[in-house]
């Protein structure tokens, strides 16, 4: 299958189950083709982008007691996959030229977010709620329409949203675990070990693209567009020994941790 053909129906399908279809093998990536632009991803019309504000916000820790809560987590977070999955398919669709083994590694990065909107969605479902039964916002999605040139996915997607994932995941896992849900901690540890993986590959195309002597903190913070700032990239856990796992060096987590203290 080539690489183009399976970001068209991750991006273009208006069916959730063909967009969580696996990418066939083998994989080619011999005709790239044009860039392509859209303003927004087809979505089934359950999943539509609601209106700013009428989708509902994730609930705070303390209600997750209440399995209709958690099944509302589960949803939103469902939908944080989707979007970042769509993102990834319109990235290799709006910037066919860049680096083929970038391209290859990006599809192995979507095959988990496919995942874990599986995850999410078969959890909700099991707590009593199908997901796309109620409204989801584009946040992501809109975010990632600034990007204007691979590394502004790298430093936006990767090293923001996924690099925050890094601390949010283990929130979650932590609250769930709290409220005696087992299996939704479990899923949230699952998905926090393949985020180290994602940043990683987010920090790794970033050094590799980056100018000769440009720090990854001043490679990093040039290529972010407001409203994506390094206050965005962290959560109130902060995971220092994941970061090093994903191949953040110690001076970089330390200007993480030194906004993170400017910020409060």
């Amino acid at each position: 299958m080539e690489i183009r053909a399976f970001a068209e129906r991750v991006l273009l399908s208006d069916s959730l189950s063909e967009k969580l279809i696996p990418i066939e093998t083998p994989i080619t990536d011999h005709e790239p083709g044009k860039p392509f632009d859209v303003d927004e991803p087809t979505r089934p019309a359950n999943l539509q982008f609601a209106p700013k504000r009428t989708a509902p916000a994730m609930p705070k820790f303390a209600g997750l007691v209440d399995p209709a809560r958690r099944a509302l987590a589960h949803h939103i977070m469902a939908n944080h996959e989707l979007q970042a999955l769509e993102v990834m398919a319109w990235t290799l669709l709006r910037f066919p030229e860049a680096d083929p083994e970038f391209r290859q590694g990006l599809v192995t990065v979507m095959a988990d977010e496919q995942r874990h909107t599986r995850m999410h969605a078969e959890r909700a479902a099991k707590l009593g709620l199908e997901f796309g039964d109620l409204p989801v916002n584009c946040y992501i999605w809109k975010k990632a329409r600034s990007f204007q040139s691979v590394m502004d996915y790298l430093a936006g997607l990767p090293l923001v949203f996924e690099g925050a994932n890094l601390d949010h995941s283990i929130e979650f896992a932590n609250a769930f675990e709290a409220a005696g849900d087992k299996r939704s901690a479990a899923l949230m540890r699952v998905i926090h070990n393949d985020e180290i993986e994602h940043v990683r590959f987010g920090l790794e195309w970033l050094r590799r693209l980056k100018p000769e002597h440009a720090s990854d903190w001043e490679t990093w913070n040039a290529h972010l567009h407001w409203p994506l700032r390094p206050e965005k990239a962290y959560g109130d856990l902060f995971q220092e020994e994941a970061r090093k796992a994903a191949g953040m060096t110690d001076e970089f987590i330390a200007l993480l941790r030194k906004q993170a203290a400017d910020s409060k």
